[in-house]
């Protein structure tokens, strides 16, 4: 994703990425390489999701879904007011909800509170065998 300042889809190089995971069952687990988080405004709070659609371009709410969702920053919402530092994180996920197979995925970062600088990181997944 690079430096994340606004909520938006995760590119690479300038254009939004998808990845197809097949028609099947995919499980997984996506690492989020985080090397630079503001926090400075006690305020930040940065959602990075994992979301899953059946029609690939992500533009109907009514075919896509969030399978995992990590929250970095320092903000009241955090569990225990933790605050967040740079490093590796791990989300575990399956493509299948309520007996739906999503076969599309792809990243999505919400950025709330008072930001200067943002977030910087890096995303990929890894099929778990």
């Amino acid at each position: 994703a690079g430096l994340v300042a606004a909520s938006a889809a995760a590119t690479v190089g300038g254009s939004a990425k998808v990845i197809d995971l097949g028609t099947g069952l995919f499980k997984g687990c996506m690492f989020v390489d985080v090397s630079a988080i503001e926090v400075d405004s006690s305020n930040e709070l940065y959602s990075i999701c994992l979301q899953l659609s059946t029609d690939g371009n992500f533009s109907d709410d009514s075919t896509s879904c969030v399978a995992a969702k990590i929250e970095l920053g320092h903000a009241t919402p955090l569990l225990l007011g933790a605050t967040d530092i740079k490093g590796r994180y791990k989300l575990y996920f399956d493509n299948e909800r309520n007996g739906t197979f999503y076969r599309y995925a792809r990243v999505y970062t919400v950025v709330a509170g008072t930001i200067a600088t943002g977030i910087n990181y890096s995303a990929y997944c890894v099929a778990d065998q």
